[in-house]
């Protein structure tokens, strides 16, 4: 029988019960691959209840650096016997099913073109442990030093992270090196180790950190000069405020006084958290609010309040499986249109789109500076996948020169110096952009009224119809203003060049897309790539549609939510933009883009007929 054979280039899954303390485990097998200089991209994929549930924890180790999902599985370590029939079909022709063998398997199981590696981890508890609880926990830290033989894990590295992981503890060291021990030896006794798959020491990480996108945006509002959070607890996007006040007691703590300098306020619903950020915001403070998908349902008439009565307004959504409820612990990208154009009537709002926990670090302290420059919410979607896995990435770096953008605000002495009537909604140099005030600044001139109804340049309430129009036609010369202001789009071209066919794609799709690209240069098809960073869209993207014969758009979602929100903004047909969608809650994977993109692109590299050339044509 084959087996399947690489060093440092394979994909392991972990099928485990919720809530039997695998997750330590597992997250030190990870720690241990990296700081044996290996990059490493954990995928933790987790049921919504407390306990009980299946559980899975894919690892995939690739020296080369790519992070995304490669798709299949070339070794299963199975601990479910609920979830086993199915984790043995998802292994690799060739690959590797690690099993618990105090009770035989099911024949019916079994495959001819894989591997058994059995292991009686609950024999082995049972001999050398008393306490049913520790039996359980000790069971995950014996798969684990198994697996350091079986895939030549430098021993040294795991005793090292039991150590971290238990300084203060010392009494926890000794019995959890012991399980290791167990583990190790037994698969050195009864396996020939290595396996095929094995790991060997590299120096390909550097300086990388792991850390997890939500972690990464709460430091951002640090940076960016957040004060205020309000928020409404909703999966997964609840550690943004938690970050948020871990460091804000590290961070926003007065060292004369030791009074607090933030405020962080758990409304009562996400309709209450927006309404908060909305007041803070007005009255000059940077306020911000974290929440996924039916917080955005909930949020998006006071969304439209903040759009029409031009308040900065920050919201960081982490969105996940819908509608409704959905999966709320599987990831998607699914709130697009949803944030575009959120609330009733012609609104617009700024997103700005991460795909690292770099990205979620600098365009949350960037959304502060966008939302007061332009006077507008500004929503960063990051998702499940990069909000609350752990993602290598470079350290996060803040240059502490950098001033904060607060946009057109006139002070006490512009306001006094002013002999002009003050006109909260004029715009007097053509950007679409009024100036404003802070409450106070002046005692006698600067005050406006600040309403969601219809109003005049100097926010007097009228149903005056030209007033109105003459307000939404500005709103949309801002929205223009934006374009040049939102991160621009990241265009990677084939090194060949010349290329008729063109990958747009945005968030975490992003190390999928360009790893799928890579591969089918090897296979000799060139595609550029253009990664979409913020919305407005840039010209430069209606450029990118228009000089290739065939685009392919890459959307995790059933209905190409990305896809429609280009056909709308940049007037393309919809025959044009081919989607590649992916929906079914866990990561999209380098293996699909590329399948799907041979699949049209089979016979020839580009299509028979430019559609648009046609359409223009049949005008």
């Amino acid at each position: 029988m084959k087996r399947i054979e690489a060093v440092n280039d394979f994909v392991i899954k972990f099928a485990n019960v919720n809530g039997t303390g695998s997750a330590s485990a597992n997250n030190m097998f990870a720690k241990s691959l990296f700081r044996m200089g290996l990059p490493i991209s954990p995928k933790n994929i987790f049921p919504s209840n407390i306990q009980g549930l299946p559980t899975w924890y894919e690892v995939r180790v690739n020296e080369k650096g790519y992070l995304g999902r490669r798709g299949g599985v070339d070794m299963m370590v199975c601990m479910n016997p609920q979830s086993m029939a199915k984790d043995i079909q998802e292994v690799e022709s060739g690959g590797y099913f690690f099993y618990d063998s105090s009770k035989p398997l099911d024949l019916r199981m079994m495959r001819s073109d894989i591997h058994f590696i059995g292991v009686p981890l609950k024999d082995l508890c049972q001999r050398e442990y008393t306490d049913a609880r520790q039996q359980q926990l000790f069971k995950n830290i014996i798969y684990v030093g198994a697996l350091s033989a079986l895939l030549d894990i430098e021993f040294d590295v795991l005793t090292g992270l039991v150590s971290d992981q238990f300084r203060g503890k010392e009494k926890l060291i000794t019995p959890n090196v012991r399980a290791l021990e167990i583990g190790y030896h037994y698969a050195i006794e009864h396996y020939k180790c290595p396996l095929g798959i094995r790991v060997e020491r590299r120096d390909a990480v550097g300086d990388q950190i792991l850390i997890d996108g939500n972690t990464a945006a709460s430091l951002g509002a640090i940076y960016g000069g957040a004060t205020v959070a309000a928020w409404y607890p909703i999966t997964p996007s609840t550690s943004v405020v938690d970050g948020f006040d871990k460091y804000c007691k590290r961070l926003r703590i007065d060292p004369g006084s030791g009074s607090k300098n933030y405020a962080i306020v758990q409304a009562e619903d996400e309709l209450a958290a927006i309404g908060m950020v909305i007041g803070a915001s007005w009255n000059g403070a940077r306020a911000f609010t974290a929440t996924s998908g039916p917080g955005i349902s909930l949020m998006s008439e006071f969304l439209g309040l903040a759009y029409f009565a031009e308040i900065p307004t920050v919201l960081i959504d982490v969105q996940r499986a819908g509608p409704s409820t959905g999966m709320p612990t599987r990831t998607q990208q699914s709130d697009v249109l949803a944030c575009a154009y959120a609330s009733h009537g012609d609104t617009k709002h700024v997103l700005l789109f991460p795909s690292t926990p770099r990205d979620c670090f600098e365009m949350t302290a960037q959304a502060f500076d966008l939302a007061e420059t332009l006077q507008t919410p500004v929503i960063m979607l990051t998702d499940l996948d990069l909000g609350m896995n752990d993602t290598m990435s470079p350290p996060l770096v803040w240059d502490d020169t950098r001033e904060y953008e607060r946009g057109k605000v006139f002070n006490e002495a512009q306001l006094e110096a002013m002999t002009e009537r003050f006109g909260r909604y004029l715009d007097v140099d053509g950007d679409g952009i009024p100036y404003r005030t802070y409450p106070g600044t002046h005692p006698t001139k600067g005050a406006f009224f600040t309403r969601g109804t219809s109003r005049d340049e100097y926010a007097v309430y009228t149903e005056d119809g030209d007033a109105y129009e003459k307000n939404m036609q500005r709103l949309l010369t801002k929205w223009d203003t934006a374009k040049n202001l939102v991160p621009m789009p990241e265009l990677i071209e084939a090194s060949k060049g010349g290329t008729s066919v063109g990958v747009i794609h945005f968030g975490t799709s992003r190390d999928a897309t360009l790893e799928a690209v890579d591969s089918l240069a090897a296979e000799g098809i060139a595609v550029d790539t253009l990664r979409i960073k913020g919305f407005p869209f840039h010209k430069s993207v209606d450029a990118f549609i228009e000089q290739h014969d065939t685009v392919f758009v890459v959307d995790q979602n059933r209905d190409a939510q990305m896809r429609t929100l280009l056909v709308n903004e940049c007037l393309v047909s919809p025959r044009d933009l081919i989607s590649i969608l992916n929906y079914n809650g866990t990561p999209i994977s380098a293996r699909k883009i590329r399948e799907e993109i041979i699949a049209v692109l089979r016979g020839d590299n580009v299509r028979p007929l430019h559609k648009k050339k046609m359409a223009k044509e049949s005008v």
